[in-house]
């Protein structure tokens, strides 16, 4: 079957304006409990789109670790490419897929550091490896071979064989401050429901959209 023939009719659901809250915020919760029911794997998975301020753009997989009415948090390395194109460009589009829900959710807003407090708290939760990975790896930087990592990370487990690994100043969490906000569930016929949140002089605004 060629890649031009490979498609898919979506049954599951429909969204309508009386189904959805509105404070998208809200109805994001209702939806990712939902996708934790119903079993997705890694509901939590992301695409991240950064942009350089001359508009050359990039995006990659990432996790969201917190969501509340302030944004939408993720973590890496400041020094990363993303990092670096967030600090220049401080704006991002986030996109949930899951598939299982034939449902999309799309973020678009400002983004912002988080405070170093709420950066600290998340980073001792996280497992001893993934901490002394965050030292060990200079994220995107070009390095000669997997050895040189796998040296660098011996280097650092005899560092921190304490088992206390401090956060690194190079590394934290950054939150997506939502301005527009889409729900997306798959229809026949790719008559698809779209509903659309925008924040006017800082109430949400909200509206379908045509497939």
């Amino acid at each position: 079957m060629s890649i031009a023939e490979l498609r898919k009719e979506y049954r599951l659901a429909a969204l309508g304006e009386q189904d959805v809250d509105a404070d998208p915020i809200v109805q994001f919760q209702r939806w990712f409990h939902e996708a934790q029911e119903t079993k997705v794997v890694e509901p939590n998975a992301m695409t991240l789109a950064t942009c350089t301020p001359d508009a050359y753009p990039s995006a990659r997989m990432v996790l969201l670790k917190g969501v509340d009415a302030r944004g939408f948090v993720f973590f890496t390395d400041y020094r990363s490419r993303k990092g670096t194109e967030l600090t220049d460009n401080p704006h991002a589009a986030l996109v949930f897929w899951w598939h299982e829900l034939e449902r999309q959710v799309r973020i678009v807003g400002a983004v912002q550091r988080i405070t170093r407090e709420e950066s600290v708290e998340y980073f001792t939760s996280r497992p001893y490896g993934a901490r002394v990975g965050a030292w060990v790896s200079h994220q995107s930087t070009v390095i000669p071979d997997r050895e040189s990592l796998d040296a660098r990370v011996e280097e650092m487990m005899e560092r921190f064989r304490s088992g206390e690994v401090p956060l690194p100043d190079h590394w934290g969490g950054f939150r997506v401050l939502p301005e527009e906000v889409e729900f997306w569930q798959g229809r026949e016929s790719r008559l698809h429901d779209r509903i659309a949140y925008v924040r006017e002089s800082g109430r949400w605004a909200r509206r379908r959209l045509s497939p």
